[in-house]
């Protein structure tokens, strides 16, 4: 009886273990979207921004205007580790916009 006992506790845990593994997991909102292939309209505003960074100190002028350090705006065009939340975007678009109206807004 003792070893049918521990073959059934053994089973039982084997089983929940098999179980936890199976389990899908959850990507609840808590989880942060990342930079990459699942975001092509993300990587084609950094790619039309990139190329309106070139001049030297627009970065420096792009992140004052945005209120963000200039890190940050590495992180959000080179690094890819980030993407910036819906106010900053909103913003960078519009920036985007009047320069390519021939205004910038940052000096």
């Amino acid at each position: 009886m003792d070893l049918g006992g521990l073959l059934a506790d053994a089973a039982e845990a084997g089983a929940k273990e098999v179980r936890k593994q199976l389990k899908p997991r959850r990507r609840g909102s808590y989880l942060t979207r990342r930079p990459g292939a699942d975001t092509p309209m993300w990587n084609a505003c950094a790619a039309l921004l990139r190329s309106e960074l070139t001049p030297y100190g627009s970065k420096v002028r792009l992140a004052r205007f945005l209120g963000i350090p200039k890190q940050r705006l590495s992180d959000f065009l080179k690094n890819g580790s980030r993407m910036p939340e819906a106010e900053t975007l909103l913003q960078i678009l519009n920036w985007l916009a009047q320069k390519q109206a021939d205004r910038d807004l940052s000096l």
